[in-house]
């Protein structure tokens, strides 16, 4: 009987998976060019994204190009047990399970880590992080590896700073066919899909608070007054902080906006941006969301450790009874919730930013013998690649610079 279940689990990864690729033709095409080429052959891969579909193929997509590759996930609530048991059946090792506990989670990141990979796919830094800790021993045999997120640069540049970071990284957020649709239509999309499917609440009329206003929380303002919020920005950067005033929210700190808000979300990257101060101020069941990667955001231990009193309410929704009486709802722990309470960002948006990642370490393992440094950015030729393709499965054309007008660009003497 258990083996009919695992059977059925695995079918049910292996359709989300081929759903997946049906719709993310960039990826698809870059998977066929390395079965041909086989640019990973021999290499060892180790994985650390939210292992869902799009991840996936993915994976599926450096298997094809001759890699051992070796899967785990980067968020405990974002695993998905049948897409996991899928890729099993596609010949990939994984060790990821759903709602693993935080000593499970270290553990499967280990696994990856033990097999010795020479490329490092990573979200939010755990696994390299995790590498330069335990495992020195292992990092001469790094090629290098990719970063996913925003966190994890920030996480990297700190260590390159301290003089810790020993292989290269190429910072995939940062390529603009990654951080213009991924971190703004893919966060923007994903967020309220995966709000409205845990709340069943209506956004049209409610007061949104978007913490931070980078290319997420752009994304995520957007759509919600494209739904019908009214929204308020909070920001510690003035350059943003103007942005989003004349893209015409309101802007004010968190303590002016704590009680306005009926539903909030985080998207910044930092810790402490929703404080227990903050939700003393809110207004009876406030919905409590987090977009960034590592659930720090919304003080979570403040609500268990603080809470007079705490009840599940929904699946993925807690809500805490406060000391003043009032309660709030948090969605998914506090962890990123587009993940931890929904699919993701769209399939067409991950065909794109997973294309980077590919194209990203095909590079790094065509330069391993160059000195390259510790902190890469993506070629701009890569991305134009990706463009260029992606502008061909969407049957558009552009036009091209004749020989007169890119003489006329690169000149002074015009």
């Amino acid at each position: 009987m258990s083996e009919i279940r695992d059977m059925a689990c695995a079918e049910s990864g292996n359709r989300k998976i081929d759903w997946v690729e049906a719709h993310m033709p960039v990826l698809k095409s870059i998977c066929e060019d390395f079965s041909r080429t086989k640019p990973f052959e021999g290499v060892k891969v180790a994985l650390s994204v939210h292992l869902e579909a799009k991840t996936a193929y993915l994976a599926c997509v450096f298997r094809a190009g001759g890699a051992e590759v070796y899967a785990t996930g980067s968020n405990v609530l974002s695993t998905q047990d049948d897409v996991a048991a899928a890729l099993v059946t596609r010949g990939i090792e994984v060790f990821a399970w759903h709602g693993a506990t935080e000593e499970e989670y270290s553990h499967h990141l280990s696994c990856v880590l033990r097999v010795g990979p020479q490329i490092i796919i990573d979200d939010g830094g755990d696994l390299v992080n995790m590498m330069h800790r335990d495992y020195r021993d292992l990092i001469p045999g790094v090629i290098g590896g990719c970063e996913e997120t925003t966190t994890g640069i920030h996480r990297l540049i700190a260590m390159d700073r301290a003089g810790e970071l020993k292989f290269p990284m190429m910072l995939v957020n940062d390529a603009e066919m990654k951080h213009l649709f991924d971190n703004r239509y893919g966060t923007g999309q994903s967020v309220w899909n995966a709000i409205d499917k845990t709340t069943n609440l209506i956004v049209a009329g409610k007061q949104v608070v978007v913490a931070g206003y980078g290319w997420c929380g752009k994304g995520v303002a957007m759509r919600a007054r494209g739904l019908g919020a009214r929204v308020i920005v909070t920001e510690v950067d003035p350059v943003k902080a103007i942005e989003a005033v004349m893209d015409g929210y309101a802007v004010m700190p968190m303590m002016e906006a704590a009680p306005l808000g009926d539903v909030f979300v985080t998207v910044t990257g930092c810790k402490g941006v929703i404080t227990m101060e903050h939700m003393l101020r809110m207004k009876e069941g406030a919905i409590l969301t987090n977009a960034g990667h590592f659930n720090v955001e919304v003080d979570y231990q403040a609500l268990e450790d603080q809470c007079v009193r705490k009840e599940l309410r929904r699946e993925n929704i807690v809500g805490y009874t406060l000391k003043n009486g009032r309660s709030v709802n948090l969605i998914g722990e506090g962890r990123l919730v587009n993940l931890a309470a929904g699919d993701g960002h769209p399939a067409e948006i991950m065909d794109m930013s997973f294309a980077v990642q590919a194209l990203a370490a095909e590079y790094l393992v065509k330069h391993r013998d160059d000195r390259l440094p510790m902190i890469n950015r993506v070629p701009a030729s890569i991305d134009r690649e990706i463009a260029e393709r992606k502008l061909r499965y969407l049957g558009m054309e552009i036009d091209h610079l004749t020989p007169e007008q890119d003489a006329y660009l690169n000149s002074y003497n015009v």
